[in-house]
């Protein structure tokens, strides 16, 4: 498969909500906190709506117009997205929101992906939030130099998020860097 990797189309945001809400079927559902089908749908749901495809939309628009500040790229396979990357420059470079299909995954793209958005952010200090129990991409981020915080938030009242930050210097071990070039 050839995946592709590029900066969206206004059209693409009718293909990105209802993506979003896939991958986090696919993601994180998770008896032990109590997070299943139904409680996605409740609060990711409304990402798949008009309303959420037309917030989608304003952010690609707004990514055009100020592509200094504001960070999006797609993954493609054929005519298909299956995953993408956003982040914006605030007091600090934010990171996300990231996902990739699960039948995309282990395909090099998070790499590629993260490669891109480090080129954009430069040196600048970066941070995200990451599921806690989202091990595998944990260690995806702990290998471009992220580290967990110990900030921890319950988002919803029922996800772990944990916050994770990149200093200005941090460039990733070299396993990171051979994932970025396949």
């Amino acid at each position: 498969m050839t995946y592709v990797i590029e900066f969206p189309h206004a059209n693409d945001a009718a293909s990105l909500g209802p993506l979003l809400l896939k991958i986090w079927l696919q993601t994180y559902p998770n008896e032990a906190v109590g997070i299943d089908e139904t409680w996605i749908r409740q609060h990711r749901g409304a990402s798949a709506t008009a309303e959420g495809i037309a917030q989608w939309r304003e952010f690609i628009e707004a990514a055009q117009q100020r592509p200094d500040l504001l960070f999006c790229r797609v993954v493609r396979c054929q005519a298909e997205i299956v995953g993408f990357l956003c982040g914006r420059r605030d007091d600090v470079v934010i990171l996300g929101p990231m996902y990739v299909l699960n039948e995309a995954q282990g395909q090099g793209v998070g790499g590629r992906m993260m490669s891109d958005f480090l080129s954009w952010a430069g040196s600048s200090p970066m941070r995200l939030c990451v599921t806690e129990y989202n091990e595998r991409a944990v260690r995806f981020y702990e290998r471009y130099g992220f580290k967990t915080t110990g900030e921890r938030e319950i988002w919803r009242g029922k996800l772990p998020n944990v916050r994770m930050t990149r200093d200005s210097t941090s460039s990733g071990n070299r396993r990171g860097a051979r994932e970025q070039s396949s």
